[in-house]
């Protein structure tokens, strides 16, 4: 895989999204609030002052790192994905433990995990140990918990772009 932040283009767009938020929406309401309140008098007792030039450092330091994150990303569209036949980024893993405990997870880039949601980061153990995987095979995961091993069940890709 090339060097970069993979990302799905879902993901992208939600950076994108938050991105554009905080810039073009929190950010002036926090500039204009902190305005008024700096014209207000003494700013070492003022509340809203002190909380606004907070929140202001706060949604810098967060479009700062967006704005990092969004730069490094490279998008991957899993439909574009050659070997469908095998674990790879984007693809929906079925899974099953030795007491056929089964889990369904999709690999998706770093930015867009959500583990209560099945979306599991592209370097997480458990992804990484799924790569190439094909369905019957069995693989060891290193958790913190301990050693897992888990057999591929079914591996799917999105049929449509987005």
């Amino acid at each position: 895989m090339k060097p970069g932040n993979p990302i799905t283009p879902a993901g992208y767009a939600a950076l994108r999204a938050r991105y554009d938020h905080l810039l073009g929406k929190e950010r002036p309401e926090i500039v204009e609030i902190v305005s008024w309140a700096a014209g207000n008098g003494d700013r070492s007792e003022n509340g809203d002052y002190l909380y606004g030039r907070k929140r202001m450092r706060e949604i810098d330091r967060e479009l700062n790192h967006l704005s990092r994150r969004l730069k490094a990303a490279r998008v991957i569209d899993p439909v574009d994905q050659p070997d469908k036949d095998r674990a790879f980024f984007g693809a929906t893993v079925e899974l099953a433990d030795e007491g056929d405990n089964r889990k369904t997870l999709t690999l998706v880039g770093d930015d867009e995990q959500d583990a209560s949601a099945g979306r599991i980061g592209w370097s997480s153990p458990l992804a990484r140990a799924l790569k190439g995987a094909t369905v019957g095979d069995l693989r060891t995961v290193h958790l913190p918990g301990g050693i897992k091993e888990w057999e591929v069940m079914a591996i799917t890709y999105p049929t449509e772009r987005g």
